[in-house]
Formats: structure tokens, C-alpha cells, sequence
């Protein structure tokens, strides 16, 4: 995140990189503004969050600094005009979701006051701009100009472009800020926003696949999954049990069209083969509310996108890519071939192949980014997800496991030997009136183990006892006291499936919830190749983050 700013641009980060080009470049585009910087500013604060590490804040400021110039007096934030192309400054409503998502976490962060200011008037300019029939909201085009709407006639005539894009992903951030501060605004935008969505969009059909007309983006995946995502946590937010149903049967169909890895189509026509982690963490977030909404088997199916296809889509081995020191070749503000593998790693795929991180096919688009900045701020916020929900606590004290991956606690600290060894070390900070923690389904329950150890005593106990399990995969271990340690050992599945993306098959090797083989295997940046298995997880030393105040996103 610190790396994509240009230096030679005033700090504005670039979008997007072509890593299979030599050399390799990055290059600036109209996203560069209001979303990415809202992204930047977001994933930059949840991955403090996280790591506690303090790298890059000189460059964070800028983001921060620059972001705060692109809002006019309106309340919106627009998009600059820049050298190189010819747009013309707006306020495009796709962005408007970046800025309050990233204006909602900086609050959450610090408390300033001038964040509130921006966002109490950015809320209100959107608010404002809406188009208000007696049930339903809409924004009637893609781009605002500071003097209106850009056709008084596309209002009169309802041509409300696509409402998932500009209207449905909006939510979500809406949502939390209204949680955050009790803006009223947020709350009634909110409200019928998910209204148009569920009752007179037609984004989604009867049966919850996405619509693919041309009209509807062909049925991106992207700003579908992202506005179920939204509608979730409003059903979540409001106990409407209609509005979680009525996810949970698109979220059902979506499940069909991607692998059990994570890829996921970019759309369902010229982009299908086009998997942005965006749409992937999207299909994380949605999951996450709605197991904690009671579908508690999304727990494992997130798990299983957090192990493979998030992780393998992260950028850490550059030596692949070809670069220079040479910048003879850059023009500001447009496209530099200066330091670029330097420059990107730990950014996400852009449009990544189920077995590559780049996607070179035959077919829709082709070869187009490997990068984009979208996805490196959605792929931080995949992480902090599944950081955020590894463990949970709620308004009763009770403790939930929820995925098995290590992660330091106030509660426990989770030391998970997967996928080595069918063993998760729980070892408690505090006493806790009761303790839950998911089991996979393939590990059965017959052959579940439990040790318990606290002040010297020992004591076992199986997963085939009564009154263990609460809704299939928890397994209930009640008390728990500051200082004990609980083992919990089950048997590892190991086992093959074939994986269908968009007519193309992959067999698959897993370990239990790992990839550990893929074939046909990729040729750019391989995806799944060097993963290791041993007979017993392979340990280091390292300190685990323990906070008392998480943020919860």
C-alpha cells in the first residue's frame, strides 16, 4: 500500500500494473482519487490494526492529505483532472463508496473531529443528490457534475443505471457510520437503498442468480456480492430474518458459479473469466454475516477462501517479475516502469486465473491488469475479516472459535497445526463462562479429542460424549479459566475434487481446508505449486497481538 504511491505525481497511487510486460509497469487511471485513496486510507488503518506495525506512515499521510482535497463544497469528493487523459472532473458514485468506508474507519481509528465533519457532510450530500420516489431511492446516473444531474429526462424516466454499482454497495459503509455515530442520514439512505434493491431493482431474479443483462453489467460479481454483502449486515442490523433469507438464497447460487477455493467470474459474459479479489472478499464478508445470522456452514466456506484463494492471491514472491531502475521511460501521472516488483509486493491480484496470478486466456478480454489498487484495499480488508471473526465474544461473554488459524487474543490465543496435523492448541487468557470452537464437517466428531490442562490436573473428553455439539460444527467446551490450555486433535481429510470456473476444469488435492495441488498447473505465477505438507506443523518463535478494543467491522 505505501509502495503503489507515485513520487513522481504527488503521491497519488497508481492503479493498476502489467507484471507480465519487460519490464514490467504501473499505470495511473481515473480510479486514482476518491476510491483508491479511500481504499488506501481504509486497508492501510485495518492493517495497523492488526499488525501493530508502523511502516509506511509518511505515505499514508499523504493519502490522507490528498484524499481531503478532492471534496468541493458540495460535500462530495470528485475525481481530478489529469494530463494524460481527458475526463472531466465528477463525482463518480462508485467512488462515494470508497470515501465513507475510508472516512468510517479513520473515525473509528481516531476520533477526529474534521473525519466526522467530512463525513457528516459527505452522508448529506448523498442524501441530498438521490432521486426520492415514495418507496425507493436511486442515484439516476454514474458521474454527479457540480451543477446537477447530468439529464433532467434520464430522471423523469426512472433510467437508473445499474442500482447493485451505485446504490447497494453503498450500505454497508452507510450502515457502520450510522452504527458509529447515530447519523440519522446514513440510516434512512440505507433503508431504501436495500428497499430498491430487494423490491423493484431486479438486480437479483426470483431464484437469486444474478441478472446478466447488458443493463445490469452483465451481472458483475463484484458490486452483486458486495451489495449482498450490505443487505446481510442491514438484515443482520434491523432482525429482519426476510432480508438475511433473501442473501442467503443468491449467496446459495453464487457458491455455484465460483470453485471451493475462492475464484470467483468477474461477470457473467465478457469479464467471466476475470476474478478480481474484490468480488472474493466480498464472498467473505457475505459469509461471515451470514453464518453469525445462524448458517453457521458459511463459517467453514470462508475458512476455505481465506486458506487458498485470498492467501495465494497475495504478491510476496517477485522474482518472477522483470524490472529497471530506468526511468526514462516514465510520464507523470501516466505509466512508470521504475522499481515496479519493489514497489508491489504484498498487493493482491487483480484479475487472477483459479490456477495463476495472472489471467492470460483466450477468451472475453484476455490479458488486462495483473494488479489493480481496488483489490489490494479489498484483499487487506480480507484479511482483517478473517483476523477480525477467528475468534469472537458475544453480549453474553460466551467465546467462539470460529476459524481455525492462529491468532493472538484477550480471550485465547489459537494455535492452529493445520494443515500438518489435525490439531488446535487453545490456551486461555481469561476466564471465560463458556467457550465454543468450530470443528471442519470432514473431521467427523467420533474421533474428536479434547485435553484439558489447568494448574496440573489433566482431563479428556471426545467428541462422541452428549450434549457436545451445538449446530453441527460447534463443538461446546463450556468453562474455560485463565491459564488452562485446551488440545483438540481430529483426523485430516485428504481428499479430490474437480473444480469448474466458467467451463474449464481443475483437479484439485486437498488437505483438509488446503490446496496443496492443482492441475492443470499455471505458467505465469503459479498458483498452488510451492505449498509444503509435513508430518507435524514446523513451529517459530513470534509474538501474538493481543487487543483488548478490536475495531468490528
Amino acid at each position: 500500500m505505501a509502495g503503489m504511491a507515485d513520487p513522481e505525481y504527488g503521491g497519488i497511487p497508481f492503479f493498476a500494473a502489467n507484471l507480465m510486460n519487460d519490464p514490467a509497469n504501473l499505470t495511473h487511471g481515473d480510479w486514482d482519487f476518491g476510491s483508491s485513496h479511500g481504499r488506501m486510507i481504509d486497508g492501510m488503518i485495518l492493517a495497523r490494526h492488526m499488525s501493530g506495525e508502523t511502516f509506511g506512515a509518511e505515505t499514508e499521510q499523504r493519502y490522507r492529505d490528498n484524499f481531503m482535497t478532492f471534496f468541493k463544497d458540495d460535500g462530495l469528493s470528485y475525481r481530478q483532472e489529469n494530463p494524460n487523459f481527458g475526463w472531466e472532473p465528477n463525482a463518480n458514485l462508485i467512488d462515494q463508496r470508497a470515501v465513507i468506508l475510508s472516512l468510517t474507519t479513520w473515525y473509528m481509528a481516531t476520533g477526529d473531529a474534521k473525519v466526522k465533519e467530512a463525513a457528516d457532510r459527505h452522508v448529506a450530500a448523498l442524501k441530498r443528490i438521490a432521486i426520492k420516489e415514495r418507496e425507493v431511492w436511486y442515484y439516476p446516473a454514474s458521474e454527479y457534475k457540480e451543477g446537477g444531474w447530468p439529464s433532467a429526462n434520464a430522471i423523469l424516466l426512472r433510467l437508473a443505471p445499474d442500482p447493485a454499482a451505485f446504490c447497494g454497495r453503498l450500505v454497508m459503509p452507510l450502515l457502520k457510520y450510522h452504527e458509529l455515530t447515530g447519523n440519522r442520514d446514513a440510516l434512512e439512505l440505507c433503508q431504501f437503498f436495500v428497499a430498491l434493491i430487494v423490491e423493484r431493482s431486479g438486480v437479483f431474479n426470483k431464484d437469486g442468480s444474478f441478472n446478466d443483462a447488458l443493463a445490469y453489467r452483465s451481472g458483475h460479481f463484484h458490486t452483486r456480492l458486495g451489495t449482498l454483502d450490505a443487505i446481510a449486515r442491514f438484515g443482520a442490523f434491523t432482525g429482519d430474518a426476510s432480508l438475511i433469507a433473501f442473501v442467503e438464497k443468491s449467496y446459495a447460487w453464487a457458491l455455484t458459479q465460483c470453485t471451493a477455493f475462492g475464484w470467483t467470474p468477474g461477470d457473467m459474459k465478457e469479464q467471466a473469466y476475470e476474478h478480481e479479489t474484490c468480488s472474493l472478499v466480498d464472498l467473505i464478508a457475505t459469509g461471515i454475516t451470514l453464518a453469525k445470522s445462524g448458517y453457521t456452514k458459511y463459517w467453514g466456506v470462508v475458512e476455505r477462501f481465506i486458506r487458498n484463494h485470498l492467501t495465494e492471491s497475495q504478491l510476496l514472491d517477485l522474482d518472477w517479475v522483470k524490472e529497471t531502475d530506468d526511468r526514462s521511460g516514465n510520464v507523470a501521472g501516466r505509466i512508470s516502469y521504475t522499481n515496479v516488483a519493489s514497489s508491489t509486493r504484498g498487493a493482491f491480484a487483480g484479475y487472477s486465473a483459479p490456477n495463476d496470478f495472472c489471467c492470460d486466456v483466450n477468451h472475453g478480454r484476455g490479458h488486462t491488469n495483473d494488479l489493480q489498487i481496488c483489490c489490494l484495499g479489498s484483499g487487506t480488508r480480507g484479511l482483517y475479516m478473517g483476523w477480525s471473526n477467528t475468534v469472537t465474544a458475544d453480549k453474553d461473554g460466551k467465546v467462539s472459535v470460529n476459524f481455525l488459524l492462529n491468532r493472538g487474543s484477550a480471550w485465547l490465543d489459537v494455535e492452529s497445526h493445520l494443515p500438518h496435523e489435525g490439531k488446535v492448541v487453545l490456551r486461555v487468557n481469561k476466564d471465560l463462562p463458556a467457550l465454543q470452537v468450530r470443528i471442519p464437517e470432514w473431521a467427523g466428531f467420533a474421533k474428536v479429542r479434547i485435553v484439558r490442562e489447568r494448574d496440573g490436573a489433566v482431563s479428556e473428553g471426545r467428541g462422541s460424549e452428549p450434549s457436545r455439539w451445538l449446530k453441527e460444527v460447534f463443538l461446546q467446551l463450556n468453562e474455560a479459566f485463565a491459564g488452562e490450555t485446551i488440545t483438540i486433535t481430529f483426523p485430516l481429510s485428504g481428499r479430490t475434487t474437480v473444480e469448474t470456473a466458467i467451463g474449464q476444469t481443475f483437479v484439485t488435492e486437498w488437505r483438509g481446508d488446503d490446496v496443496v495441488g492443482i492441475t492443470p498447473s499455471g505458467q505465469r505465477h503459479p498458483f498452488y505449486s510451492g505449498r509444503k505438507v509435513y508430518d507435524a506443523a514446523p513451529m517459530r518463535e513470534g509474538e501474538l497481538r493481543r487487543l483488548e478494543n478490536e475495531f468490528v467491522w
